[in-house]
């Protein structure tokens, strides 16, 4: 099982200068690459709607600290964990 989760930056303010990013989760998926496909259509998605926050997504196996598949909403590169290494590599 895998699942998509969505994170926005929340900004700072007085009575909360240090703010927990809002976590969504879009869906959870049997398989990986289905999972990675509905990532990057709600990021598409996010990008098109031209909202400024920033947002990044995830594709992990629920409850893991470790990400399969990482995007956000600045840049159009996509990583995915290498576990042999613990490193982050572009997907291409």
């Amino acid at each position: 099982m895998y699942e998509v989760m969505e994170y926005t930056d929340v900004r700072p303010s007085i009575d909360n200068p240090n703010p927990t990013p809002l976590e969504r989760s879009i869906g959870v998926f049997e398989v990986e690459q289905d999972a990675v496909e509905a990532g990057r259509a709600v990021r598409a998605e996010f990008i098109e709607s031209e909202r400024a926050e920033y947002t990044w997504w995830t594709v992990r196996q629920p409850g893991s600290r470790l990400a399969n598949w990482i995007a956000d909403s600045h840049s159009p590169k996509e990583f995915m964990l290498d576990l042999t290494s613990g490193e982050l590599v572009e997907m291409e």
